[in-house]
């Protein structure tokens, strides 16, 4: 008998609490449809807002950085593994954020543990607010460094916390989602940046939801017009969301960047991502700066999508970005509507604990540039037929 016995219980009991996960096999590329079992549906739970995953001219790049790179960097940036590709990206997407460097990661995952373990530690103090992302909590339990939760979106909780810890040799770290994940909701980026500032702490954001998205040209809410290294010293990006490819980076000054490159252990220690992936990103980038057209369309899918809801009387959080919360509270409604509504040719995800606090499960509904009106107008029909079918009297 070991302690891992228990291994299969733990899962039946998932199972019982409708907590399991399962994956989904898709046989079709990212898209505004997905086949997936055998089904085609139409897809309202990815995060390529902007439509570009598929689009052919990044492929196009792709291939062509791939004949050219081949489809392996083989090592390390630090190796042998940082190619003139990786290079000129990190130099665009400095420009884009109007930050002196930004340095390319593997995932957003591997950006914020790394960021924050090479930033902080044992003697400094993190404040992060509830709702982050797990990266974000979990580089800060990992540092060691002295975690502070504030209530989400409090800035008089968050403040108060800087108080109590009040002046001392360590560092101290603000931390917090730009646009939440799960919510959809946007930071007050100006009052954190000014309340750091007076507490003598630094802010890092990640702007994942954000860029590629929101504010002026996609620059996120972090608009480099507004904010700069001293007000928001710590700038996370991820490029498998609205640029549609894969990876993240990290955006400010010399002294962080090349902090950075000598502490953070996911990257010094991990594999640089394809070079061909780079050059798709370089072209990924250059149409989300060019096409505004495809911000505008988001923007009027969840006008329309919000307006149908509240005919219907659905239950939105309030989220004016592409991520549409629909609360639903309990796991096994959650599971049996997203399924009703499978059922009826439309893909949304049940998200349940403990991506989302207890009895706030939901169906995340997403946006994306490649939906048209006439598709904005099928998921409220199906939403009203799978609230029919699934929950006896609603709307």
């Amino acid at each position: 008998m070991t302690g891992f016995d228990d291994l299969a219980g733990g899962l039946k009991a998932l199972e019982r609490r409708s907590l399991y996960r399962r994956r989904r096999v898709a046989a079709s590329p990212a898209g505004r449809e997905i086949e997936v079992d055998g089904r085609r549906l139409l897809n309202f739970c990815s995060n390529d807002y902007l439509g570009l995953a598929a689009d052919p001219r990044v492929t196009a790049a792709f291939v062509a950085g791939a004949r050219r790179w081949g489809v392996g960097s083989g090592a390390s940036h630090l190796v042998t593994g940082h190619t003139a590709a990786h290079h000129a990206l990190e130099e665009a997407l400095a420009d884009f954020t109007g930050r002196p460097r930004a340095l390319l990661f593997a995932s957003g995952y591997a950006a914020n543990t790394g960021t924050l373990n090479a930033l902080v530690g044992r003697a400094d103090a993190v404040f992060e607010d509830r709702l982050n992302h797990a990266s974000l909590i979990d580089g800060g339990r990992l540092s060691g460094a002295a975690f502070h939760w504030y209530a989400h979106g409090d800035l008089a909780d968050l403040a108060a916390q800087l108080g109590t810890v009040g002046a001392g040799p360590g560092r101290r770290l603000v931390v917090t989602d730009s646009t939440f994940s799960m919510d959809g909701d946007c930071a007050d980026i100006a009052a954190l940046a000014g309340l750091a500032r007076g507490h003598d702490a630094w802010l890092m954001v990640d702007d994942a939801h954000g860029c590629g998205v929101l504010g002026p040209g996609g620059r996120g809410l972090v608009d480099p017009a507004r904010f700069g290294v001293d007000d928001v010293p710590v700038l996370v990006g991820t490029l498998g969301k609205a640029f549609g490819t894969a990876g993240a980076f990290v955006a400010g000054s010399e002294a962080l960047i090349e902090t950075l490159v000598q502490r953070a252990r996911p990257y010094v220690y991990s594999t640089a991502l394809p070079a061909a992936l780079a050059e798709a990103t370089l072209e990924s980038l250059r149409i989300a700066q060019d096409e505004e057209w495809r911000r505008e369309r988001l923007r009027a899918h969840v006008a329309r999508f919000r307006a149908g809801a509240a005919t219907l009387g659905l239950s939105l959080l309030p989220s004016q970005t592409p991520i549409q919360p629909l609360l639903v509270g309990d796991s096994s409604a959650a599971l049996a509507l997203s399924k009703a509504l499978a059922d009826r040719g439309v893909l949304v995800a049940a998200i349940r604990p403990p991506t989302v606090p207890a009895g706030t499960a939901r169906l995340r509904i997403t946006f994306s540039a490649a939906h048209d009106a006439a598709d904005v107008d099928r998921l409220l029909e199906a939403l009203a037929a799978a609230a029919a079918a699934v929950v006896p009297g609603a709307p």
